[in-house]
């Protein structure tokens, strides 16, 4: 039963079915805005400009099918994955009765990607201001996953009037990187990336997020990457995804976090041990971070209003534990009623 539950979940969010291991076969080319890729809805892009750029930025706009409550949540994504990965969260919210809006930030899923432009958070912010503007959508819920906590954090401090709850999940971020790892040259980041196989790639999925998932539950994931790499676009693609990982160790948020005023609901696996850059960090300091659920519930006391829910998973919570996941989340949200 637990089995078939979990290939419920995953059939949702997935749109290429999972094999028993990572194909032998090679997966198909997959452009650079993930063009022949599906999304579990629709997907619209939003003209914006970057740096002299004219750049898309695509999401997905899922109006409520239970009895609208006149709410909107804001789903922001991690950095490994597209924001199609958000099905199971978006049925159970829009089923509650939200409005549910999930990009692609730019450099990320079928966004645009520039090769020749530093990621900066910051800059993620405006965007996703400009977007809702655009919708015409005042006030949000965020829910923030992974590398999304740098961007949900920075909204509800750039925008507390337009920010309701913030739902802080598997964050990526409450530690300062920097004192554990070197400032990697992104040259190198890019060439680790381009030599990563799919068996490697999975098993640092597998290990890093301490996932309860099944490998096979993480294929679909592996093959995108294959298929981008048997793109023309992958020497782009590999460039922009490695400049997020320098975003994340330089762009810390962590001293901002006493500042945050929205309520604030912190969901943290006791299994993730996501540690950004930590293959670059001496031997010594590799046991010093990577707690994720330990800082949180270190942090959330210097918040001002904030509260940690621990689940025995890793990193994909949503994934792992989506019915927990969707009933911690709707309960939070509805106490901002």
């Amino acid at each position: 039963m637990k089995t078939a539950l979990v290939a419920a979940v995953l059939a949702l969010s997935l749109p290429i079915a999972a094999p028993d291991r990572v194909r032998a076969a090679e997966p198909p080319a997959v452009g650079i805005a993930l063009e022949n890729y599906a999304y579990p809805y629709p997907v619209g892009f939003l003209p914006l400009e970057h740096g002299g750029h004219a750049v898309r930025m695509a999401y997905m706009d899922v109006a409520p099918t239970g009895l609208a409550n006149g709410r909107t949540v804001l789903l922001l994504h991690g950095r490994n994955f597209p924001a199609g990965y958000w099905a199971p969260t978006i049925k159970a919210l829009a089923g509650a009765g939200y409005r549910v809006v999930a990009p692609d930030q730019i450099q990320f899923g079928k966004s645009s990607k520039l090769d020749d432009e530093p990621v900066r958070f910051d800059r993620m912010v405006e965007d996703t201001a400009v977007l809702l503007d655009h919708l015409k959508i005042g006030k949000v819920d965020v829910v923030a996953h992974s590398m999304g906590n740098h961007v949900g954090v920075r909204w509800s401090l750039a925008h507390p009037d337009r920010t309701g709850r913030l739902v802080m999940y598997g964050p990526v971020g409450l530690e300062d990187y920097r004192l554990y790892t070197p400032s990697t040259p992104l040259e190198k980041l890019v060439a680790d990336d381009e030599a990563k196989g799919p068996e490697a790639y999975l098993n640092e999925l597998m290990t890093s997020y301490g996932l309860t998932l099944p490998r096979e539950a993480m294929a679909p994931y592996v093959e995108l990457r294959e298929g981008l790499k048997r793109s023309g676009d992958w020497p782009r693609y590999v460039r922009s995804f490695a400049a997020s990982a320098v975003a994340i160790r330089d762009q810390p948020y962590l001293q901002d976090l006493p500042k945050v005023s929205v309520p604030v609901l912190i969901l943290a696996g006791e299994r993730d041990g996501t540690a950004p850059g930590k293959g670059y960090a001496r031997p010594e300091d590799k046991p010093k971070f990577g707690h994720v659920l330990a800082r949180a519930q270190a942090l959330a006391p210097t918040m001002k209003n904030a509260r940690v829910e621990a689940f025995d998973a890793g990193h994909l919570l949503h994934l792992e534990r989506t019915e927990r996941f969707n009933a911690a989340v709707l309960a939070f949200l509805s106490e901002g009623r």
